[in-house]
């Protein structure tokens, strides 16, 4: 059996991974994003300004991961977004959907007990390098 090359993407234009993982890593075509948090990227520090402000600020940091490895949201076919507190779910939609304004990605949303850095969102995902064709 062929072996499927691993190759780890970075940008310093997304925030350092704060432990021992990597921003994203990409087998294949397919490509995981690690949680991204509202981070600003030269300071290392959560952004003021409340769960839609971190939401914003997370989506950008993604979407500079995205790039770095040649592709945009328009890749992404999964995410997932834990939430400190699910009250926040339509102030977060309301950012969200900035960023993903079509054939949205499959997604899942949950309440956790606690982020890194204390965080208000964090969100992670799943894309496919390449071009991709929607069919109905």
């Amino acid at each position: 059996m062929a072996s499927l090359a691993r190759r780890i993407i970075s940008t310093a234009k997304a925030p350092a991974a704060i432990g021992p993982y990597s921003q994203a890593v990409v087998v294949d075509r397919t490509m995981y994003v690690s949680g991204q948090l509202g981070m600003d990227p030269a300071t290392g520090q959560l952004v003021e300004g409340g769960v839609q402000t971190q939401t914003q600020q997370a989506l950008v940091n993604m979407g500079e991961i995205l790039k770095a490895a040649g592709c945009g949201y328009n890749n992404v076919v999964k995410t997932t977004v834990p939430l400190a507190d699910i009250n926040d779910f339509a102030k977060v939609n309301d950012v969200y959907k900035q960023f993903f304004t079509t054939n949205f990605p499959a997604r899942a949303a949950y309440q956790a007990v606690a982020l890194p850095r204390d965080g208000l969102v964090e969100i992670e995902a799943v894309a496919v390098l390449g071009p991709l064709t929607d069919a109905s």
